[in-house]
């Protein structure tokens, strides 16, 4: 393994002169605004224009591309099992600071599987 000092870069524009499909638009908003993006290099960002051109088509009509852009967004952890695969967790702000969430009915476990034998 390679350590190496990562310089993280603020999400780009898409470039002009595009004429973006309308949910691109959208998605790559979303991208900008996923936790995962913090943590994007100049080359993350640069992977992700290449892929919004692929989305773009996808979404024009041109569905051919649909496997390549799953390959792609697969990559920077798009859905719940790409994460798992990546090894990325989303942690809430009681996860990260080590604090178990505060039950909404209050009762010890003791309480919950008393509740559950004699709710049968």
């Amino acid at each position: 393994m390679r350590i190496v000092e990562v310089t993280t870069s603020a999400q780009p524009d898409l470039p002009a002169g595009v004429e973006w499909h309308p949910q691109t638009l959208a998605w790559w908003k979303m991208w900008g605004e996923s936790p995962l993006a913090s943590e994007f290099t100049a080359n993350d960002w640069n992977e992700l224009i290449d892929t919004a051109v692929i989305h773009s088509a996808f979404w024009s009509g041109e569905t051919k591309l649909a496997a390549e852009l799953r390959m792609r967004v697969a990559k920077f952890g798009a859905t719940p099992e790409d994460r798992a695969r990546l090894r990325i967790t989303f942690a809430n702000a009681d996860t990260a600071e080590g604090k178990k969430p505060a039950r909404k009915d209050n009762l010890s476990a003791a309480e919950r599987r008393r509740l559950r034998v004699v709710g049968g």
